[in-house]
């Protein structure tokens, strides 16, 4: 186990080294530095000054230098001006490096703050998202897939296999634009029979935005951006699932136990469940990553300004700090729950060796 641990780590940060270095490329671009010039400066700027602004600020250097800067394995860079003013990277830390390794992501030129003050609010209210989401759609496409897997090619499993078709087939910006639609529009959908039949007296049957969300989480405000990602999520899971529970169902020892009388219950609950379950648990930890990038049309849909929300922006501002912010946390999240994947299929199937 603690050699597996050990080479999954070095594996972890190899991986991060090479996506983290590709997204610093990439958001480095020269048409993304002088347009962090302009923004920064003024968008008036010639293209001596451009250059010269570069110069001054540190981003004129080798990408692998300035790189290294940022990961903080190389020292900061530094500029003195005609004046004998100094700044740089690290002056203000009163060190030589000061990168993300010493705990400094850089300052968003969007909020004015931080970029790990940034990430820490806007990931614990996506974290809020995503728990109720994880709450909703597992357990739903769980019992979907078992029910559709237990008795393959009956009525049961057609209906509900063509469920999870049409659940995972519809996108969450159409799913998304449904909702409000049918539900948080006081004057159409179900919130105008509603006030029609004297149900409610103004307004709609939930919100249409999640704006305040981020001061208290209610059901009326809360409920639509957690059924429009949950909805995509559950036809995924419960096709897996499924498909997991009917091959099991075909197992030889299945029909074995069928075969010495045991109800139908105890096969299912005692023998096929835990073995069908195997593969839809890596599904679901593979959830997590999903959820972390893909609330972004959500959370701008429903204006709920968690990581997808704050990822928008920052691509639309060029704030590149922020940008790299997002990706390093990305990055760990894919990685720590693929790891975590791989213990868990080990802890289900003991057959499973991790050496």
């Amino acid at each position: 186990m603690m050699r597996f641990l050990l080479r999954r780590l070095g594996v972890m940060a190899l991986t991060a080294l090479a996506l983290t270095f590709v997204v610093f490329a990439l958001t480095n671009l020269p048409p993304n530095l002088e347009k962090l010039a302009r923004s920064e400066g003024s968008v008036r700027m010639t293209d001596e000054s451009v250059l010269a602004w570069l110069e001054q600020n540190g981003h004129a250097r080798p990408l692998v230098v300035r790189y290294g800067e940022w990961l903080g394995v190389a020292p900061g860079w530094t500029h003195t001006d005609d004046k004998g003013v100094t700044r740089g990277r690290c002056v203000e830390q009163g060190s030589t490096y000061c990168g993300l390794l010493q705990g400094n992501w850089g300052f968003s030129t969007v909020f004015k703050q931080p970029v790990a003050t940034v990430l820490e609010e806007k990931l614990a209210a996506t974290g809020w998202l995503m728990l109720w989401v994880m709450i909703v759609m597992v357990p739903i496409s769980l019992l979907i897939g078992v029910l559709a897997g237990m008795r393959e090619g009956s009525r049961t499993d057609r209906a509900l296999s063509t469920v999870a078709i049409a659940s995972s087939a519809t996108p969450e910006y159409v799913s998304g634009v449904l909702l409000i639609a049918f539900l948080g529009t006081a004057g159409a959908g179900l919130s105008a029979l509603a006030k029609d039949w004297g149900l409610i007296s103004s307004g709609a049957l939930l919100k249409g935005t999640s704006v305040s969300a981020m001061d208290a989480i209610t059901f009326e405000n809360f409920a639509l951006p957690v059924a429009t990602v949950a909805l995509y999520g559950i036809g995924y899971i419960a096709r897996m699932t499924r498909a997991s529970m009917a091959e099991v169902m075909t197992a030889q020892y299945i029909r074995t136990a069928r075969l010495k009388g045991l109800p139908f219950r105890a096969v299912v609950l005692r023998h096929a469940l835990r073995n069908a379950l195997i593969a839809p648990f890596t599904v679901i930890m593979l959830q997590f990553p999903w959820l972390l990038n893909g609330v972004v049309i959500t959370e701008t849909l429903f204006n709920y300004k968690g990581f997808g929300w704050t990822l928008v922006q920052a691509a639309g501002n060029n704030d590149i700090p922020l940008l790299l912010g997002c990706s390093v946390a990305a990055v760990l999240v894919v990685l720590i729950t693929q790891m975590l994947s791989d213990l868990g299929y080990a802890l289900l199937n003991p057959r499973i060796r991790l050496s």
